[in-house]
């Protein structure tokens, strides 16, 4: 699940891989970029913002960044000179990075984009506190979410605009940690402190690793509480979790540890 900590795990893997190199070719397969070549530009660096992905390149005095976004199914795969690009179907491929020593290939990519560097403000302005970033401040992204006391907790941790990088996985998660109701109102969490916090640290304790795991187990089948795990037993309880639609989403919870408050 590309959550805050999958995203930055890529921009890890794209960092080894390219930074400091010259691109020896590009390909873009979508039509904003199609006649657009990156060859000659220094990779400088890699870097993610909650769940946006930033490759910043340079050439001569100029400076621009390839901004992507991972969604639900996007995901950069790199490859060695020559080797088979494997994995993923090929019509899938969105864009092609090359290096002597490196090919990044993006598979379903979304808003894909190349922007000047200096306008990466504008672009991601909207976003709050970055939850595995130099910028994370609880207070700011507590403040955020107690402006609109009448959302749902489970909407109110989604929304980038109050924290960024937290998607439906450490959503569920925390909600079952802190024995919150998913459609409990924001005005009605007893610690909303405490719930960001949480949502922080789950997030932030999965940072450089591909398997995500609440339960501190990384075993197959055992890695969450809640999360995707409908009508099997609470780990807690042994209640039958539930799944439902929320918000043009779905959310997981147990109703016995998680009850709707009266």
């Amino acid at each position: 699940m590309p959550e805050g900590d999958t995203v930055w795990n890529t921009a890890r893997v794209l960092e080894r891989a390219l930074l400091g190199d010259v691109l020896a070719g590009s390909d873009f397969r979508v039509p904003q970029l199609a006649a657009t070549s990156l060859t000659g530009w220094t990779v400088t660096e890699s870097a993610s913002r909650g769940k946006h992905l930033l490759l910043r390149l340079t050439k001569d005095e100029r400076a621009m960044t390839l901004h992507s976004h991972l969604r639900m199914d996007g995901s950069w795969r790199v490859f060695g000179p020559g080797a088979r690009w494997s994995g993923r179907p090929a019509h899938l491929i969105r864009a092609v990075l090359r290096t002597a020593r490196s090919v990044a290939v993006g598979y379903h990519l979304h808003e894909l984009a190349l922007i000047p560097t200096t306008g990466e403000q504008v672009l991601l302005e909207h976003l709050g506190p970055d939850v595995l970033g130099a910028d994370w401040d609880p207070d700011e992204a507590v403040r955020r979410i107690a402006a609109n006391p009448t959302a749902s907790i489970a909407e109110a941790l989604l929304d980038q605009r109050n924290l960024a990088g937290i998607g439906n996985l450490y959503k569920a998660e925390t909600l079952f940690l802190r024995g919150l109701w998913p459609w409990t109102l924001v005005a009605d969490v007893a610690d909303l402190p405490g719930t960001v916090k949480l949502a922080q640290q789950l997030v932030a304790a999965n940072r450089g690793r591909w398997t995500q795991s609440t339960t501190g187990s990384l075993r197959r089948g055992e890695t969450t509480y809640v999360y995707s795990r409908r009508a099997q037993p609470c780990r807690r309880c042994g209640t039958a979790i539930q799944k439902a639609d929320q918000d043009e989403r779905v959310t997981y919870w147990c109703v016995r540890c998680q009850q709707k408050p009266e």
